[in-house]
């Protein structure tokens, strides 16, 4: 009943009621309140449409293309921002890490949104001793960070719309081409749960539509087993994430030579998969001049550089074992070779299907 609400609320409704009137008397109504979600329209249109329109250019390699929202994930410590600066790098100046290409023919403004690192942090890693020889950027590569004096929540409805609406200020301000988030943690609060990892994921879409923009999320991964493959369950957070992403590249580590990584492609659109888990691209880091960076070393199977499974570790053991004791060691001598108890080498010894009688076991535990 509008005569129990207040002056201004009558006054809202009187001046809603008015502009419904005008709009109809305009014959505007339809047009503008009953826009249709889906565009439909016959296949081969479709298909006319796209024909003859360029393909996706590389921004890095088969991993990233042009106009992608793609995930780079890692565990901590595995050099995600090492390897997204390197990237913005090459991309403001035509430039490639080798086998990942860049096919822009053109240098691209580069936004690297930082919310991991302080502006000292970023800059200790680009010199070649303390505020000497700096390494020099392209001008077109933009870095910001959070500013915490706009943190007081006035403006905006939420932190989530207070960092959207920063981000998206920040990319037109630079006319950027090219958005690397670092990292997707600070985006929203809890982007494991869907409830809040689809909307961040929706806004994401959006902003890459409004500016054409080629979009790189970095994400964690949770602690996982050492000797199982990267998978995109391995993805901390909802799967929303990855199921609203075009592709998703991550990097592990190897067990088999200290400081050696591998990147390992998770999900792609715009090709087949080219660095799947028999194929993957080991790298390293290392401080060329005043720029940390990765360097390309080959290729190789996942498999071989993953941490060996207890069940794998106890099976060489028991061969190791069994191999010595043919040899003529005793129980004794096995077990100060391999750091075992000889029991337990007597075990080992007892269980295989050409054990020795236990008098003889006896004996040979004797030094």
């Amino acid at each position: 009943m509008s005569y129990n609400l207040p002056p201004e609320i009558q006054a809202i409704r009187r001046e809603r009621e008015a502009f419904n009137k005008r709009k109809a008397k305009a014959g505007q109504w339809d047009k503008i309140f009953t826009e249709k979600a889906l565009n439909t329209k016959p296949a081969n249109d479709w298909m006319k449409q796209e024909f003859g329109t360029p393909a996706a250019r590389q921004l890095f390699g088969g991993l990233w293309f042009e106009h992608e929202l793609c995930i780079l994930f890692a565990d901590t410590n595995m050099g995600k921002s090492l390897l997204a600066v390197q990237i913005a790098d090459c991309l403001t100046r035509q430039g490639s890490l080798a086998p990942f290409y860049n096919t822009a023919c053109e240098d691209l403004n580069v936004l690297y949104v930082d919310f991991e690192l302080t502006a000292k942090q970023f800059e200790s890693r680009y010199v070649k001793a303390p505020q000497f020889d700096s390494y020099l950027f392209a001008r077109n590569f933009y870095r910001s960070e959070f500013n915490p004096d706009a943190d007081d929540g006035i403006g905006a409805a939420s932190y989530e719309e207070l960092v959207n609406s920063g981000i998206a200020a920040a990319v037109r301000d630079t006319k950027a081409h090219v958005l690397i988030i670092d990292n997707i943690t600070y985006m929203c609060s809890g982007p494991q749960h869907a409830g809040a990892a689809l909307p961040l994921m929706k806004q994401l879409k959006a902003l890459k539509r409004a500016h054409k923009l080629s979009i790189l999320v970095l994400a964690h991964t949770p602690k996982r087993r050492r000797g199982q493959p990267i998978t995109v369950n391995d993805l901390q957070g909802s799967k929303m994430l990855i199921n609203f992403a075009d592709s998703a590249f991550a990097i592990g580590q190897s067990y088999v030579q200290p400081g050696l990584r591998y990147i390992k492609q998770i999900k792609q659109r715009n090709n087949t998969e080219q660095y799947g888990e028999d194929n993957v691209c080991l790298i390293r880091v290392e401080k060329y001049i005043n720029f940390l960076r990765f360097k390309f070393e080959g290729y190789a199977r996942e498999a071989d550089h993953l941490a060996p499974s207890p069940d794998a570790e106890a099976e060489r053991r028991r061969q190791k074992v069994l191999e010595l004791h043919t040899a003529g060691r005793s129980l004794r001598q096995i077990a100060d070779e391999l750091g075992m108890h000889y029991t337990s080498v007597g075990r080992i010894v007892r269980s295989n299907s050409s054990a020795i009688p236990e008098p003889v076991l006896a004996l040979a535990s004797k030094p």
